[in-house]
This record gives structure tokens, C-alpha cells and sequence, in this order.
């Protein structure tokens, strides 16, 4: 079985400073938003929807950043394929407000913070999306 989702790195810019968008997922850890395509969507149509669904923030997506694969065990189902499309996301309006049926929370962080959070309570597939997203807003970090 394959499984397709899409999500961002999403950032706005606040007077001079930029914040990048982490979230915290049920399990506990730092990462993405994203989530599962449905049917007759794009991937980009995708990412902006599940953005706005779990953090409550309206986006434009800037260009895209990179698709991660990976597997896993699903019970009842056996093995499943799991290809997940990010992109660079600008934030253009919402407000900020997790969806507490899918995450426990979401924060705009300063990008380096944003990093060292990934780097220590992420996920290490994330490492190189949110690499490269900071390289794109001008932030280089290493791994």
C-alpha cells in the first residue's frame, strides 16, 4: 500500500525578525505539519490545506523543498510506503491554534531555536527539509 502526504515549512515575517512554524505531534516530538492527500488534490493543495487544518495558519508556498519516503507497519494492513512532499511555506493569515485532535501544540520560533529544537526532539527524516528551508530564508545550520 502506498500513502501520500504533503506538509511545510511554513515562516512569516515579523517586522525585522523571521519565525519559522514547529509543531509538537501526539507523541511528543518536534516536527512538520502535514498530513494524508485526499482524493482530486494536489500535493500543494495538500500541504496548505493540512497547514491550515492543524495550525489554524493560511500559507503560499514559495517553492518546493523536498519528498521524504519512508515505511511502516500498520496494523491490519502490513507494510505501507509513505511518501511525504514538503514544501517552503510563507504564512499569509490565520492565527495560530493547534488542532488538539492531531497535535499537542504549535509555536513560531526564532529559526535557529526552531533547528535546535528539531535537531534534539525531531524526527531525523525532517533534519535535511528543515535544512534546507532555513538555507532558503538565509540561515545555514549544520547537521
Amino acid at each position: 500500500m502506498k500513502e501520500i502526504s504533503a506538509g511545510g515549512v511554513v515562516y512569516r515575517r515579523t517586522g525585522n525578525e523571521l519565525q519559522v512554524q514547529m509543531i509538537q505531534d501526539r507523541y511528543g516530538k518536534i516536527t512538520l505539519p502535514k498530513g494524508k492527500m485526499e482524493p482530486g488534490e494536489t500535493v500543494e493543495q495538500t500541504a496548505l490545506r493540512e497547514i491550515l487544518e492543524e495550525t489554524g495558519i493560511q500559507g503560499e508556498i514559495v517553492h518546493p523543498l523536498e519528498t521524504i519516503t519512508y515505511q511502516f507497519t500498520l496494523s491490519g494492513v502490513g507494510l505501507v510506503d509513505k511518501e511525504v512532499h514538503y514544501f517552503l511555506v510563507e504564512a499569509t493569515g490565520g492565527s495560530l491554534q493547534a488542532q488538539v485532535e492531531e497535535i499537542r501544540g504549535v509555536e513560531w520560533l526564532h529559526p535557529l531555536e526552531a533547528w535546535n529544537q528539531q535537531i534534539h526532539s525531531g524526527y531525523g527524516n525532517n533534519d535535511s527539509v528543515l535544512k534546507k528551508a532555513l538555507g532558503a530564508l538565509g540561515y545555514e545550520v549544520n547537521e
